[in-house]
C-alpha cells in the first residue's frame, strides 16, 4: 500500500493559508464582539459620555445581586363602542351653563352718541353680545362683550367696534388660545388629549376646531417668527441641528418622514432664540435655503450639506467636538481611545474656564493652551490611522476617519470669541421635538408642520430666557395686530421680558 506524502513546500503553503484564515476569522470575531458590546450598551447601558478614571481605592460591595423581574399580571378588557368622530371640522363648541361670565361693555364715546346732522342724542335700540371662552391660571370663564346699538336718526345702526384680536371671528379669547399653544408645544400634549381635559370641565371643543385654531395662530404669528429668523442670521454665530418627525400622507393612511430643523443664534453663552424650520425631506437644498445669504460661523454635526457649504467657503464651519468625543467613546476597551478622550476632556475644561473670562482672554487661552492640544491630537490620530493596525470596519477606524475628515475645520472656533467648540445649544433645542413626537406622533400635513415650527420657535425661545410661554403668548397675541411692523423685534421673548422688568 502506497501512502502519498505532501512535500515540505505544500505543508508550508497550507500552514500559511490556515494562518491567514485564522487571522481573518479572528478579525471578524473581534469586529462582531465590538458590535455586540455596542448594541448591548445601547439597549442596557447608560447613555452618558462622562468618563471616570479608575480608582484603586474605590470600595467594592459584594452580595448585591439583581432580582429577576416579576411577571406582570394581565387582565382582559372588554371591547367598547366609540362614537364615530365627525371629520368635517364643523363640530359645535359646547360650554357649561355654570361657567363664570365676566361682562365688558364697549360703548361709543359720548361725543359720538350725538347725531352729527341734527345734534340730537342717538336712540339705543339694543345690544350686540359677543362671547369668548377665556382662561386664567386654574379656571375657565366666558368673556362677554356688550356693545350697545344706536339707531341713527337719518337711518342705519352704529355700535362700538370690537377690540381687534389675533384671530377674526374666533370664539376663543387670546388667553384661551395661549393656554392651548402652551399645552401642546411646551407640555407636548396632543390636541385630542387637550380636548379630553377640557371635556372634564364641561367644555366640549372638538380636536378639529383646536387644530384649526393652531393653524391660524401659526399663520398669524409668522411675521414675528420671520423677525426672529432674521436676527439669528444677522448674529454671525449660528447653531444648527435637525430631527426627524412623521407627516401624515392624505389619502394613503400612512406617514412619511419629514424633518424639523432648528437654528439658534447669538453672541452669548446661551443664545436666546430658537427658530424651527419644517421641511418634508432632508435634501441639501433645504439647508442652503435656510442659511441663504449667511456667511458667519456655523456650528453643526458632520452632515454633508454643512460640509458642502464649508468646502465652498460660504460659511465658517465649526464642527461639533461633542460628536467627535462620542465616536471615540463608542469604542470599547481601547487604551488609545481613552487617551484621546482625556485630551478632549482637557479641551472642554479649558473652554469652561475661557467662557468665564473676557472675550480677549478667551482668545488668548485658546491660542496658548487649546491649539497645542488640538495639534497634538491631529498628529497622533493621523499616525494611528495611517500606520496603526486598525480593523477596516471597526468602531476605532470609524472614529479615526471621522476626526481626520474634519481636520481642516477643527480649529475654526479658536479664532472667534463667541464661537463654541460644541453644538450643544442646537442639540438641546431639538430635544422638545423628540419628546413631542412620542406624544403627538406626527403632523397632519405641510401646513401643520409650518404652523408647529412657528409656535415652537416662540414657545421654546420663552423657555430659553426663562419666561412663562402662556403669559408671553397671551400678551403678544393681544398686541401684535396694532404693533408697528418696523418694531416687531420689541415683541421677541428676550426684548419682551427685558421691558417687563424695566416696568416693575
Amino acid at each position: 500500500m502506497i501512502v502519498a506524502t505532501k512535500s515540505t513546500q505544500q505543508l508550508l503553503n497550507e500552514n500559511a493559508l490556515l494562518k491567514k484564515q485564522a487571522a481573518s476569522q479572528s478579525s471578524q470575531i473581534k469586529l462582531l464582539e465590538e458590535q455586540l458590546a455596542w448594541l448591548k450598551k445601547q439597549i442596557f447601558g447608560k447613555r452618558s459620555e462622562r468618563t471616570v478614571e479608575d480608582n484603586p481605592l474605590q470600595m467594592e460591595f459584594e452580595g448585591f445581586g439583581v432580582d429577576e423581574p416579576k411577571k406582570e399580571e394581565t387582565q382582559t378588557v372588554p371591547a367598547h363602542k366609540r362614537r364615530k368622530p365627525r371629520r368635517n371640522g364643523q363640530d359645535a363648541i359646547t360650554l357649561p351653563d355654570d361657567l363664570p361670565i365676566e361682562k365688558q361693555v364697549l360703548d361709543l364715546p359720548d361725543k359720538e352718541k350725538i347725531c352729527a346732522e341734527i345734534g340730537k342724542p342717538l336712540v339705543k335700540i339694543g345690544e350686540e353680545v359677543t362671547k369668548k371662552i377665556a382662561y386664567r391660571p386654574g379656571s375657565y370663564f366666558i368673556k362677554e362683550f356688550i356693545r350697545p346699538k344706536y339707531a341713527l336718526l337719518g337711518g342705519g345702526v352704529v355700535t362700538a367696534p370690537l377690540e381687534e384680536g389675533l384671530l377674526q371671528r374666533c370664539q376663543a379669547d387670546e388667553s384661551f388660545l395661549a393656554d392651548i399653544m402652551t399645552k401642546k408645544f411646551a407640555d407636548h400634549l396632543p390636541l385630542y388629549r387637550i380636548s379630553e381635559i377640557l371635556s372634564r370641565e364641561g367644555i366640549f371643543i372638538s380636536r378639529q376646531i383646536l387644530c384649526q385654531w393652531v393653524l391660524r395662530c401659526g399663520k398669524a404669528l409668522s411675521p414675528l417668527y420671520e423677525e426672529m429668523k432674521t436676527r439669528i442670521l444677522q448674529s454671525g454665530n449660528v447653531f444648527v441641528d435637525e430631527s426627524p418627525l412623521k407627516m401624515q400622507q392624505k389619502g394613503h393612511g400612512k406617514t412619511k418622514q419629514a424633518y424639523m430643523w432648528v437654528m439658534a443664534g447669538g453672541k452669548t453663552a446661551d443664545p436666546p432664540y430658537r427658530c424651527y424650520n419644517f421641511y418634508t425631506d432632508r435634501k441639501h437644498s433645504n439647508a442652503e435655503k435656510m442659511l441663504s445669504g449667511y456667511a458667519g460661523v456655523l456650528h453643526s454635526d458632520k452632515y454633508g450639506a454643512y460640509e458642502k457649504l464649508a468646502n465652498e467657503k460660504r460659511i465658517i464651519w465649526s464642527p461639533c467636538w461633542s460628536h467627535i468625543r462620542r465616536k471615540f467613546f463608542e469604542v470599547e476597551n481601547d487604551e488609545f481611545c481613552r487617551w484621546v478622550l482625556r485630551k478632549i476632556r482637557y479641551l472642554f475644561m479649558l473652554e469652561k474656564i475661557a467662557w468665564k473670562r473676557s472675550s480677549e482672554d478667551r482668545l488668548n487661552i485658546r491660542k496658548e493652551k487649546e491649539e497645542l492640544l488640538i495639534d497634538e491630537l491631529i498628529v497622533v490620530i493621523k499616525e494611528k490611522l495611517i500606520h496603526g493596525k486598525v480593523l477596516p470596519k471597526s468602531k476605532l477606524k470609524e472614529a479615526l476617519g471621522y476626526f481626520c475628515g474634519l481636520i481642516p475645520h477643527l480649529k475654526n472656533y479658536l479664532r472667534y470669541p463667541y464661537a463654541r467648540m460644541d453644538n450643544n445649544v442646537a442639540e438641546r433645542a431639538v430635544r422638545p421635538i423628540a419628546i413631542g413626537r412620542k406624544n403627538w406622533l406626527f403632523v397632519g400635513n405641510e401646513k401643520g408642520g409650518r404652523a408647529a415650527a412657528v409656535i415652537l420657535s416662540l414657545v421654546q425661545s420663552c423657555r430659553a430666557v426663562g419666561i412663562n410661554p402662556r403669559e408671553y403668548l397671551e400678551d403678544i397675541m393681544r398686541r401684535l395686530m396694532d404693533h408697528s411692523a418696523k418694531k416687531l423685534y420689541e415683541l421677541l421673548p428676550d426684548r419682551w421680558v427685558k421691558k417687563k422688568h424695566q416696568q416693575k
